[in-house]
């Protein structure tokens, strides 16, 4: 049993906290993004689809400057949101929109997976029995696929949960505020006598993580044996 100190449990439970609002705030456009790509085309289909990976190939760091850029207290966005209160730089909620941009990409990926696996004529069935495009999403394309839905969720929130170089970037690395467990690792690696402070949280993070890997894998198994069966 590996015993955690006040500050590592804090670092874990804000970890888990800003992961779970980052990806739960980012699902909706994951999803409109993810059924867009793979069921729509238009103008700007290929740029969209790069835009969406891009902070998968780019550098973290240059992801949670653009941030800083963009939602800073004196950034584009930043700025008319801090005047109705809403701050991003150096807070809890500014490590959450890190965590949920560095987590979409993995996320639109499964999704855009799962729609495409489905058989359109499933989809235009619903359409001769008189359902309209929004209604066949919401009762056939959506029911199908869920799984692919919760597995990107879950892969999202097993990379939002090790995010380091765009959060410490965009928010710092603030003890109690933005100090998440790839921060405090960071930290415990550069005092002395801090390895084993850092082995403890790397535990904690290779546990997490393997178990989000496992029920992601789950799910996908039995998403594919559901798509057999009805199609």
């Amino acid at each position: 049993m590996i015993e955690l100190s006040s500050q590592e449990w804090t670092a874990i439970l804000l970890s888990l906290r800003v992961s779970l609002v980052g990806t739960i705030v980012s699902l909706p456009l994951g999803i409109l993004v993810a059924y867009a790509l793979a069921r729509w085309s238009f103008p700007g289909k290929t740029l969209l689809n790069g835009l969406v990976h891009l902070p998968l190939v780019m550098p973290p760091v240059v992801t949670g400057f653009l941030l800083l850029i963009l939602f800073g207290r004196k950034g584009l966005l930043g700025a008319p949101l801090a005047e109705i209160g809403i701050v991003f730089s150096f807070s809890w909620t500014g490590a959450a929109l890190a965590c949920g941009v560095m987590g979409f990409p993995l996320m639109v990926r499964a999704m855009r997976l799962s729609f495409e696996a489905i058989d359109r004529r499933l989809e235009l069935a619903a359409g001769t029995l008189g359902a309209n495009r929004s209604w066949s999403f919401l009762t056939v394309s959506l029911p199908l696929a869920l799984p692919g839905i919760v597995v990107g969720w879950i892969l999202a929130f097993a990379k939002a949960l090790g995010e380091f170089g765009a959060t410490i970037t965009f928010v710092s690395n603030i003890p109690g505020e933005t100090q998440t467990i790839s921060a405090a690792i960071y930290t415990y690696t550069q005092i002395p006598g801090g390895d084993a402070g850092a082995f403890r949280l790397t535990f904690v993070a290779v546990v997490i993580a393997l178990a989000a890997l496992v029920v992601s894998e789950l799910i996908q198994k039995h998403a594919e044996q559901r798509l057999k069966y009805v199609q």
